[in-house]
């Protein structure tokens, strides 16, 4: 289905007020082997002291990225328990060994829910977490209420896919780390850059932040990730994938071709965005969601 911009979407209120959106706490757990950030938002919760009941999504980011690109994003799904996580590489969450595989973030993931008392959960992962979020479908469906992926597809990565990260790799070990910074750009639409040329700044200043050896390992885990697509055809699972139509990573002809091949999933696209749809139509992207958990 396609959403054209400006789409309004009836189920969303905006944004929270102050008093809601200040219900967020940080904290480190030990999960899955790693030291990691956690991020939760409670708005709308229950009187002081109580258990918070309701339904959990848990959001991944992608490459590059760290917990802080939900901030604006997760208060729009105001009636969920919001979790987000630094993947350990990224952001302030550990960094371990040479290598950082995908499988190896989806424990740090269970490990995370089992930490907090989750029982199932929603999992949504933005491109590199979708990545993370197809291994924990693969590894644990039970723990799922169901998957929604974001700019990412279950592929392994191509060869010249993963000739494109051995560079990356040979860059940051050559201390080139800003040269990443200034590809970030490619992940709006050409005619939103100018727009989100603040969000893009804090993107590049946060990609100088990584560990160095942080990126390494999730570029080599990357690389050797399992291709996922009968995992997604075989599952019981509710899945939805969210495109955009002005992709650069993921083009509407490949998304289009993803989507053909599996007819067990939900497929979305935003007709505006690129490869950063929650920031560059948040709105109409938060209402899909929405819409799609409150129809399982």
């Amino acid at each position: 289905m396609r959403h054209p911009a400006g789409r309004k979407i009836p189920v969303l209120n905006g944004v929270l007020p102050d008093r809601e959106r200040s219900m967020v706490t940080d904290k480190f757990i030990k999960a899955g082997g790693f030291a990691t950030r956690i991020r939760q938002y409670g708005f709308d919760t229950a009187d002081e002291g109580q258990a918070d009941e309701r339904p959990v999504i848990i959001l991944l980011h992608g490459y590059l990225e760290s917990l802080n690109v939900w901030d604006d994003f997760a208060p729009m799904l105001r009636d969920y328990r919001v979790v987000t996580m630094d993947i350990p590489g990224h952001g302030i969450s550990e960094v371990h060994g040479d290598i950082h595989t995908m499988a190896m973030m989806a424990q740090v993931v269970t490990g995370v829910a089992d930490n907090l008392g989750i029982g199932k959960f929603w999992i949504m992962g933005h491109s590199m977490g979708g990545y993370v979020a197809s291994e924990l479908l693969s590894a644990a469906p039970e723990k799922l209420a169901g998957i929604i992926m974001f700019h990412s597809t279950p592929n392994a990565d191509t060869e010249e896919k993963k000739q494109n990260r051995l560079r990356e790799i040979d860059l940051v070990e050559a201390g080139k780390k800003d040269l990443l910074a200034k590809t970030v750009d490619k992940g709006f639409a050409a005619v939103n850059r100018r727009k989100f040329g603040d969000f893009i700044e804090d993107l590049r200043e946060l990609v100088v932040l990584t560990d160095e050896q942080g990126i390494i390992n999730l570029l080599r885990g990357m690389m050797e990730r399992a291709d996922h697509n009968d995992t997604f055809r075989q599952s019981t699972v509710p899945q939805l994938f969210i495109m955009g139509e002005l992709d650069e990573y993921i083009p509407l002809e490949t998304a289009k071709s993803l989507e053909e091949s599996h007819p067990q999933a939900r497929f979305e696209y935003l007709a505006a965005s690129g490869h950063m749809g929650f920031v560059e139509e948040p709105v109409i992207s938060a209402g899909i969601i929405l819409d799609f958990i409150s129809r399982v």
